[in-house]
């Protein structure tokens, strides 16, 4: 039997990024308005390389968009700055803080920004007219992710259902929507968490410093370590302390916890992640944690 010539064999890696390659360029094709969501966190950054390889050398065709909680880390917003300034892309800003000022979504005082950017990103496509919007979302970070398809339905309202979701045999996506709809589209399905840092490695890519081990003032809830800030004020018999930690997710930093960590390079954080056995979303996000499937009852709502 004739056997592939080693040069012809591709990596894990290199299927999976012409998998995502293949997909960003069927969306710039068959959709007429799409937009990239790009938090400035590893997976959304992750996805932005591929975007940029897909097009290369040309620009990539349409904006990137982040929903501003006004709760972001600073080494997430500059990091995101860097990559926007460098691939000359244009950048919507949907700031949730806004939104509140507009009366799009209403802060009770008990609802996290975190939920409240389901209104805020709804709003947004719908102004912007948007008619597929990329997510990082990967199947193994959570089970309602886990059963997502690569093109995700949603309706007028902006809303997933699981039940009506479209087969896709053999890699064949169906893209078509009416007036109004929009589909979410995930490139990065079937990577995992350690795919993704392998593959940071690999293309040596800029992330916020924070997923590296450094000192940071931290005091413990609900079994999470979150960071000192005014956003997020200490309750009766919690205590601040110095401790080195790294993040393995970041988002809302009232809600997003850190782990105590050494690890300092990409490798480190690999051999790390090898042993671990909770995903970063059920580790370190409180949002995940109010009821057995917040996760969906979100996603059902609009959430990424």
């Amino acid at each position: 039997m004739t056997q592939t010539h080693p040069d012809y064999q591709l990596s894990q890696l290199d299927q999976l990024e012409a998998e995502s390659i293949h997909i960003f360029r069927e969306v710039a094709a068959e959709f007429e308005k799409p937009v990239l969501m790009f938090s400035g966190g590893k997976d959304s950054i992750v996805m932005l390389r591929l975007a940029e390889k897909a097009f290369y050398p040309a620009k990539i065709p349409f904006p990137v968009l982040q929903v501003d909680t006004g709760y972001d880390f600073p080494e997430v917003l500059a990091t995101r700055d860097s990559w926007v300034s460098r691939l000359g892309v244009r950048l919507v800003v949907a700031s949730v803080e806004e939104a509140i000022a507009k009366g799009i979504v209403v802060d009770d005082g008990k609802t996290s920004r975190n939920r409240l950017q389901i209104g805020t990103l709804l709003n947004a496509i719908e102004e912007e007219g948007f008619t597929a919007a990329f997510g990082g979302g990967r199947r193994d970070e959570e089970k309602a992710r886990a059963k997502e398809r690569v093109y995700s339905h949603r309706d007028e309202f902006g809303q997933w259902d699981p039940k009506m979701q479209r087969p896709e045999l053999w890699s064949l996506y169906n893209g078509r929507i009416h007036g109004g709809e929009h589909m979410r589209i995930f490139p990065l399905s079937n990577w995992t968490e350690l795919d993704i840092w392998h593959y940071l490695g690999q293309e040596q890519i800029e992330i916020p410093s924070i997923y590296f081990s450094h000192q940071r003032r931290v005091f413990e809830r609900d079994g999470m370590l979150l960071s000192e800030s005014e956003h997020n004020p200490c309750r009766p018999g919690e205590i601040v302390e110095e401790r080195t930690v790294r993040f393995r997710t970041v988002g809302d930093l009232t809600l997003t916890g850190c782990v105590e960590s050494s690890a300092s390079t990409i490798d480190e954080i690999i051999d790390e992640i090898a042993v671990a056995t909770l995903t970063e979303r059920g580790a370190t996000r409180g949002d995940d944690r109010f009821s057995e499937a917040a996760m969906e009852d979100r996603k059902k709502e609009g959430y990424f």
